[in-house]
């Protein structure tokens, strides 16, 4: 453990963390990592595909996929900035990250955790502009609209970011540098620091109702009025175009958002390194790895986008 001595506290102040990873037994470690290897790669090649047929089809240029393609280019860097790190740790001995790594994964990690955030809340109003509105769905959905809420996502992202990691920078973290964690969690740090984290979850307290809570309750009530809007006309298809349209989004809405409001705005002291583990892998590895397929393998014009590219491979004009 690097350290520096600091003569005017008389403590010790640590310039590395050591990840203890996931609490697993070290015959297991093999079986994990092919594990999370695999979904990783499933998560990068999956997301990659989506953007690349968004890309190529014409007829996939709409705001819909426009925030798509913005969503998995966020869940591909969303995954990257934890999975490799803990790739990498699996297989050393001394399992370390360096402080300035450590405050720029956290920074990179909330960035992405946020920007995810406000894009599944565009794409849900999105979709309650097209079933409720239909006729005035180019209108209201114009695209400078989609390119401000895209934009401005981005923005708001990175200075919310900045904010928690800027107080972060501010503490003091003295002898203990062992984060029970795969990654360099907010939370991990705060009960590390050996200084005053008042402010620090003050902050998590109240910018996380507005990143989180807010989003959140702006999806579910744009699904709500979906749901209303289809089930006006009473029939055993509006009944099934309700469920297809809502049930898969708000199913991965469900995992990310109950996943990440447990862990940061409901903390318990009873929650054990093995609970708080699981649901950051729930909503760090697990949701990218199958927005892919909610959002994209299950849509028809993604389908259709897929075949004409696969056409083009096979038979390309000369």
């Amino acid at each position: 453990m690097k350290q520096v001595h600091n003569e005017k506290e008389n403590q010790t102040i640590i310039s590395e963390f050591l990840l203890l990873g996931l609490p697993i037994h070290p015959e297991m470690k093999a079986p994990f990592y092919a594990l999370f290897l695999s979904m990783y790669l499933t998560t990068v090649l999956g997301n990659m595909l989506i953007i690349l047929l968004i890309h190529v089809d014409s007829h996939l240029h709409t705001p819909m996929y426009l925030f798509l393609s913005n969503l998995s280019f966020s869940d591909i860097c969303f995954s990257s900035v934890t999975i490799p790190k803990l790739l990498v740790n699996m297989q050393s001995k001394k399992p370390a990250i360096a402080y300035p790594g450590c405050l720029t994964q956290m920074y990179f990690f909330l960035f992405f955790a946020d920007l995810e955030s406000f894009l599944l809340v565009a794409m849900a109003y999105d979709r309650y502009v097209a079933i409720c509105y239909p006729l005035h769905y180019t209108v209201m959905m114009s695209p400078k609209l989609c390119s401000s809420l895209v934009v401005l996502s981005w923005v708001l992202t990175a200075f919310h970011a900045l904010l928690h990691t800027l107080l972060m920078s501010r503490l003091s973290f003295c002898v203990n540098n062992i984060i029970p964690h795969f990654f360099c969690d907010m939370s991990a740090l705060l009960k590390l620091a050996c200084s005053d984290t008042r402010i620090n979850e003050l902050v998590i307290f109240v910018m996380g109702g507005l990143i989180l809570v807010v989003p959140f309750l702006l999806i579910i009530t744009s699904y709500a009025r979906i749901i209303s809007s289809i089930l006006r006309v009473p029939s055993v298809r509006g009944i099934r175009k309700a469920f297809s349209t809502c049930g898969s989004h708000l199913s991965v809405v469900s995992l990310f958002y109950g996943t990440v409001i447990g862990l940061y705005l409901c903390p318990s002291t009873n929650n054990s390194t093995v609970k708080e583990t699981v649901m950051s892998i729930m909503y760090t590895v697990v949701t990218p790895m199958l927005n892919p397929f909610i959002y994209s393998l299950r849509n028809k014009d993604m389908k259709g986008a897929f075949r004409k590219l696969l056409a083009a491979r096979k038979f390309p004009s000369l």
